[in-house]
């Protein structure tokens, strides 16, 4: 397939020059560790739902790559073909990705939660060839639903499935022994393999405001932004990765995979999260750097405090897709003493873009999502497309080397003008060092009355109050004032909380009274992307349709 990345050639000469774009692969840096240390432990692959765990040296790693690369070109599978894979945080993901790279094929990772409506648009829309399933994982048939969506994708001539053997299986079909003797093995994986302006992935928004857009990606645009990240965050080859966010999605496929490859570091995966395995695995294996949203940080500290746990090896956890609210850090800091806690703020189309420095006092990860990496700037423009003032809310623009190279078959959606600055639909506000704040998504703020409720700083006065887990403020409808605000909150166990003490607590928080919502609704989850970040899309569809506007 032709793709249409056209946000690259305009920037590449100079990327280059400014030294952004190195021109280098994965292959390349995966050749470079095999130079180095093939004997040493790669990648340790976790299953929680199975129970069981599989180690990896680096000379097994690349050995199950080209298996898996043979097996994938006697499918026919070949430069710019599209690989869509299922499978939850394993040694097979990362082989799969491997050997598409070996072949100039086009990686293209979907979440495990993902089911008939999501999946048939996207391996429609990006005319995926193959499509790589478990074949059951949570106690669901992802074979059945694969097999049972075939009529429907023309593009598709295979499905392989994990877990099983059979005539289409993993085993079978891309971990076969007997391909170690494939003849042609070196031509395949050395002459198809793609150059650093190919896209090599391409991959959906995580649908927090509706319609998912498929975002390619090239090494240059990725490694443009793992190399920055990994250098303030102090990362070497001496440390030990754990990522338990889906590799699916860009945190986990940029930080859990791709990343240990460039550092030459080892690096351990989970199939699904499990506060207490984690917190044994961070002794057990010395782990010194993790990455997840809030939710995941406050179930560690509870984890490590309750089994007493020594998680003295862990430098870093973090955070992104979310504010960190202070009690949360506070309280990590004070269970887990060596971990520093670090927010950070990007996107699927870029990557991370602003983060914490670890030498940082805390309050800016409380009170920050950091500043700008290398090769990024920023511009917070007001309504009339000015720059804003310090200080001041407007909407967030950003022009940076891990830019994305735009959105497959929806060129006009890009976002990027011709200065190369893409709107990021977020609103946020700069300080005086440089820091940002996120106050939101743009769709998110609410008019009322013609007076702009501050969404954020609603957020997190509700999230202060001792008996709720989570707040989400959204608009609904008002005929008289435009539109008029509903918490959305989840409480902790045995926790209670109505409108009279929501009320209570905003004014003994000062909270001007015309910011306060006037509607709430407590329930027992929100709509979340698998990354921990609130569908607000998806809140403002359930408040209309419970209040029949819908």
């Amino acid at each position: 397939m032709d793709f249409d990345a056209v946000l690259i050639e305009p920037r590449r000469e100079a990327m280059a020059r400014a030294g952004h774009w190195r021109g280098k692969t994965i292959n390349d840096y995966f050749d470079a560790v095999m130079a180095e240390k093939p004997d040493a432990l790669a990648l340790s692959s976790i299953s929680v739902t199975e129970g069981v765990r599989r180690d990896l040296t680096w000379a097994e790693l690349d050995r199950a790559a080209n298996r898996a690369a043979v097996g994938l070109s006697r499918l026919g599978v070949g430069p710019g073909d599209v690989v869509t894979c299922q499978l939850p945080n394993n040694w097979k993901f990362v082989a799969t990705y491997l050997a598409c790279s070996r072949l100039g094929a086009v990686f293209n990772p979907v979440m495990p939660i993902f089911r008939e409506r999501e999946l048939l648009f996207m391996l429609n829309h990006g005319e995926a060839r193959v499509f790589i399933v478990p074949q059951v994982f949570r106690n669901f048939d992802h074979e059945a639903m694969a097999e049972g969506m075939r009529a429907e994708l023309p593009h598709l001539q295979h499905i392989i499935v994990a877990g099983r053997d059979g005539t289409n299986s993993f085993t079978r079909m891309l971990a076969n022994p007997d391909f170690d003797d494939e003849p042609d093995l070196k031509r395949l994986v050395i002459e198809n393999r793609p150059g650093p302006d190919d896209v090599n992935q391409l991959i959906y928004t995580s649908g927090t405001t509706g319609e998912p857009k498929g975002v390619m990606h090239t090494s240059n645009t990725m490694f443009s932004n793992l190399i920055p990240y990994s250098e303030r965050l102090g990362l070497t080859s001496d440390d030990v990765i754990a990522m338990a966010s889906p590799m699916a999605h860009q945190t986990g496929f940029m930080y859990g995979l791709l990343m240990p490859i460039y550092l030459r570091a080892r690096s351990i995966l989970f199939d699904a999260w499990d506060r207490r395995l984690k917190a044994f695995t961070v002794r057990d294996d010395r782990v010194t750097f993790t990455m997840a949203s809030t939710p995941f940080l406050m179930d560690l500290t509870q984890a490590v405090e309750e089994n007493r746990v020594d998680s003295s090896s862990l430098r870093i956890f973090l955070c992104a897709g979310a504010a960190i609210p202070g009690p949360v850090v506070e309280r990590a800091r004070q269970v887990m003493t060596g971990t520093k806690v670090i927010s950070a703020w990007g996107m699927t189309e870029n990557g991370a873009v602003t983060l914490v420095d670890p030498r940082d006092d805390d309050e800016r990860s409380v009170n920050t999502d950091g500043f700008p990496l290398p090769g990024v700037e920023l511009q917070i423009r007001d309504d009339a497309g000015n720059v804003a003032p310090l200080n001041t809310p407007g909407e967030l623009f950003v022009r940076c080397c891990s830019n994305f190279g735009g959105y497959l078959k929806r060129p006009h959606l890009n976002a990027t003008d011709e200065d190369g600055w893409f709107d990021t639909g977020d609103v946020a506000r700069m300080d005086e060092r440089g820091y940002i704040r996120i106050a939101g998504r743009s769709k998110d703020i609410i008019i009322r009355g013609a007076e702009n409720i501050p969404v954020f700083e609603v957020e997190s006065v509700l999230f202060k109050h001792p008996a709720i887990q989570q707040a989400a403020i959204v608009a609904y409808p008002d005929e008289r004032l435009g539109e008029r605000a509903c918490a959305f909150v989840t409480l902790k166990p045995g926790a209670s909380f109505d409108m009279d003490e929501m009320k209570r607590h905003l004014g003994a928080h000062r909270l001007a009274i015309q910011y306060w919502p006037e509607r709430l609704e407590i329930r027992e989850a929100l709509p979340a992307t698998a990354s921990g970040k609130i569908q607000k899309f998806a809140l403002r569809k359930m408040l209309r349709e419970e209040m029949g506007l819908a």
